[in-house]
């Protein structure tokens, strides 16, 4: 029998696909490590307008987690008004491939759309 990345009889978290599913899962986190990468650095209020329809306590909330799993770096600035900017943690960097396959499958694979 083959070794598989998601091997039955064990949480999801303990296998690599399923901790690789626990950091970028989340309806906008993957957007945000996109622009992150494709811009370098931006201000919160620059990644709500690329974004579009996220709300203000969902970028927040989005940010903070991509933080504390160390894929994104929050640089303050002591002045006032106070400057935060958000840019890719190497770590994060090191996700970019993984989204750039995703992409290139799903424009391989998108299925016709239903009318």
């Amino acid at each position: 029998m083959r070794e598989t990345c998601v091997p039955s009889g064990i949480g999801p978290n303990e296998t690599g696909f399923g901790y690789t599913l626990s950091v970028i899962g989340g309806k906008y986190k993957m957007i945000i490590l996109y622009w992150l990468a494709e811009n370098g650095v931006m201000r919160f209020n620059e990644l709500k307008r690329s974004i579009g329809n996220i709300s203000f306590k969902s970028l927040s909330v989005m940010l903070k987690e991509l933080e504390a799993d160390g894929l994104v770096v929050r640089d303050e600035f002591p002045q006032i008004p106070p400057k935060v900017e958000y840019s890719l943690s190497e770590r994060g960097r090191s996700l970019i491939p993984v989204l750039h396959m995703m992409c290139e499958w799903g424009e391989k694979n998108r299925l016709p759309a239903v009318r």
